[in-house]
């Protein structure tokens, strides 16, 4: 987790009312992200065990890919199996509230905007700790944020949404260098954080509203 710490008595400073906001918001985003990839599992007619699996691999499978490339152990899930239960639990329980979810993707949409960004800064932070370079840890964070959505994607038998033209990686990639830059001048972690944050849910938020895309590159070969 961002930084864990340990949470209880009175005497919270502010980085650990920092550290519970994120906390939170790291639960409310991989049980969003659970729910999202069960309507996922549920349109390919996925028995309940692999509703269960996508769900688990969607919404821990970048923190995972990434802690076995830079070699972190244990793996959060390991370190923290009742994210196995929550993110299952979550996956399985969409099956009964499945119409519910499915008419509120707007929320949905935007939780993931919170995941994607959040997420980011975690991976970072699991890099930075490790003392990797500046460009290692851009790529930890983008992993984090990512790669479950593509794991999911895959194994729908999907086009990843990173490879689309929809702007995901790049603001991933815009929050996590956002991020470092703000610890790297010294500011204080909290506002480095949200700052962050703000940024990159914004972002996230505009592109999705007005259709903001990456350049695509299209090719058609003349040899025949």
């Amino acid at each position: 987790m961002v930084r864990a710490q340990q949470f209880g008595g009175n005497d919270l400073n502010t980085a650990d009312v920092s550290d519970l906001i994120l906390h939170v918001l790291f639960i409310v985003a991989i049980v969003a992200e659970a729910m999202t990839a069960a309507l996922a599992a549920g349109r390919r007619s996925m028995d309940w065990v692999g509703v269960f699996l996508l769900g688990c691999a969607t919404a821990l499978g970048g923190g995972s890919v990434r802690d076995v490339l830079l070699d972190h152990h244990p793996l959060t899930w390991v370190q923290h199996p009742s994210y196995l239960i929550i993110t299952g639990g979550a996956a399985l329980a969409t099956i009964a509230i499945a119409r519910i979810v499915d008419h509120l993707r707007r929320l949905f949409l935007f939780l993931d905007a919170v995941g994607l960004v959040l997420f980011t800064i975690i991976g970072c932070n699991v890099a930075t700790d490790l003392g990797m370079p500046f460009i290692v840890v851009i790529a930890s964070g983008m992993i984090t944020g990512c790669v479950g959505g593509v794991i999911r994607d895959i194994l729908c038998n999907d086009i990843p949404l990173l490879f689309r033209t929809e702007l995901y990686a790049t603001i991933s990639v815009v929050t996590g260098t956002l991020y470092v830059t703000g610890q790297w001048i010294g500011l204080d972690h909290g506002v480095a954080t949200f700052t962050a944050m703000a940024v990159g849910l914004t972002l996230r938020l505009l592109a999705l509203r007005f259709g903001w895309s990456m350049p695509k590159f299209v090719y058609t070969s003349d040899l025949h």
